[in-house]
């Protein structure tokens, strides 16, 4: 699991062998890093407007050059906000201080223009159905805090307190705490990771007695609780903005063989029996537009091996996306590097290779890293090889066609302008509203040349009521170049031609 607390992956032991990897750069590929803001693992707590306002678009710049593509912003980690809510109250993380306490700017938008601002898609990240952390008592939430405010509500299990996902009030609290965010922000996706139910013995007899007379099971109707909300969620998303993705993030394991033959071949927890999860419906239903398994092991261990995961996850979306396609991104354990008893994670090359096996399998179209400050910090140098053998060029994120499939036309006009060591692309498209954003290609000399090779991508821009500058900082001063413009709709997809200006000498 991701966050803090002993992860469902650390639980598993020892010993396969690699896939054969792929060289070869795709031009759409999903690459994510999670920021995890609770007990403030990638941000610090306190900051003002000007120095969160510095973090974010440092953080982003940084990524940028490191050529990802998305950012996975925690903005719901309990059941708090980290941007100005009616239905929660404001975080502690962001100011270290009482839940509640206003920190006097809105970190979410920041966060959010400042991701746009290099590019990178910003995907909410909630976590709907947790309350507290362990260290954490219901004396320390805000006095309007759901939880607070419905105590009927409130589960405690183990040292921490959650909604309870089986009553009907509490899911639509929680879809009603999405559509405000849809609605008040331009994010890209919605993304929930793998919080569950937390566990088998969760206290909700009564619950299940009052309302889950259609099942005798009440693991069955536990899932059917989870795989409504999802499903709820998403069709709020869409009703509201339809290019909106919804992801979610499961745990690794769906179910072991020994539990169902068309599961896995490993022995480690699975979330349709652990956390009441069925992430196989999500994907036959639909109701998700990608899935971010988070294979957080090596593929030498043998009892969850990394290679046998991503094989099964590949085929249950080639076999059960039937509704629409669902994209397969693989949530990476970048926090094991150098940092596991899995003896394989002192290999500098494990998680790389990974990133290579996830292309050669044809199945997956990206993957998500877990979490920023390990990116950062670079544990072996892993994520230098990362970036200089592998994300080498820029990459489009994967399109949702299904979520509208209109092709945009290409810019209206486009100006470029040679300042010295860099040069100006001023896109004015104001008369259409078919673009997101646009992608800048460069080419040496007069005339274009390969679209599809993302080599010649300079950069990515977000779309600014009809218009967008970019500044081409990677160039010869002494060359001439020509770029190309392209659009990209709301739900991915580029357009077919591009708008092309040349330098002057």
């Amino acid at each position: 699991m991701i966050l803090v607390g002993v992860p469902l992956s650390i639980l598993l032991f020892a010993s396969s062998s690699p896939t054969q990897a792929a060289s070869q750069v795709p031009k759409e590929e999903m690459r994510a890093s999670w920021i995890s803001t609770v007990t403030n693992i990638d941000m610090k707590a306190g900051m003002s407007k000007e120095e969160f306002t510095a973090w974010a678009k440092s953080t982003m710049q940084t990524l940028e050059k490191k050529n990802f593509n998305t950012v996975i912003f925690q903005v719901k980690p309990t059941s708090d906000a980290l941007y100005p809510s009616k239905l929660a109250p404001w975080s502690s993380y962001i100011t270290g201080k009482k839940q509640g306490t206003d920190p006097g700017y809105d970190p979410l938008q920041i966060m959010l223009d400042a991701a746009h601002e290099h590019g990178l898609e910003l995907h909410a990240w909630i976590n709907p159905y947790r309350v507290t952390m362990v260290s954490q008592g219901l004396e320390d939430l805000a006095s309007h805090n759901i939880a607070i405010q419905h105590p009927e509500w409130v589960v405690k299990h183990g040292q921490q307190y959650y909604l309870d996902p089986g009553l009907p009030s509490v899911q639509a609290y929680l879809v009603d705490t999405v559509k405000e965010l849809v609605i008040n922000y331009d994010v890209d996706a919605v993304h929930m990771d793998d919080y569950f139910y937390p566990g088998v013995n969760f206290s909700d007899q009564e619950t299940y007695e009052k309302y889950g007379s259609g099942f005798a099971d009440i693991g069955d109707w536990r899932r059917h609780n989870v795989s409504t909300l999802v499903d709820d969620i998403n069709q709020h998303i869409k009703a509201i903005k339809p290019w909106v993705q919804f992801g979610i993030s499961p745990s690794g394991i769906w179910r072991n063989q020994t539990d169902d033959p068309t599961g896995s071949a490993t022995n480690g927890n699975g979330h349709y029996d652990q956390l009441f999860a069925d992430s196989r419906q999500w994907i036959q239903e639909g109701s998700v537009d990608y899935i971010t398994p988070q294979i957080y092991w090596s593929r030498q261990l043998a009892v969850a091996s990394y290679s046998v995961l991503l094989d099964w996850w590949s085929k249950q979306i080639e076999t059960h996306a039937t509704v629409h396609p669902v994209h397969l991104y693989i949530g990476m354990a970048d926090y094991k590097v150098n940092n596991n008893f899995d003896t394989a994670w002192e290999n500098p090359r494990e998680l790389p290779e990974q990133i290579l096996d996830n292309r050669a399998n044809g199945g997956a179209k990206g993957q998500m890293h877990f979490t920023l400050r390990d990116i950062l910090n670079n544990p072996l140098g892993y994520a230098d090889i990362v970036k200089k053998e592998i994300y080498t060029a820029k990459a489009l994120t994967p399109a949702t066609s299904w979520n509208g499939n209109k092709q945009p036309k290409k810019p209206i006009n486009v100006d470029v302008d040679k300042q010295g060591n860099s040069v100006k692309i001023m896109i004015d498209n104001k008369k259409r509203t078919d673009a997101k954003k646009y992608v800048i290609y460069r080419f040496e000399g007069n005339k274009a040349g390969d679209y599809q090779n993302p080599e010649n991508i300079a950069g990515i821009i977000y779309d600014q009521q009809g218009t967008a500058t970019f500044i081409d900082q990677d160039i010869d001063p002494s060359k001439r170049y020509t770029y190309g413009v392209t659009s990209i709709s709301h739900t991915g997809i580029e357009s077919k031609d591009a708008k092309e200006k040349k330098t002057k000498k």
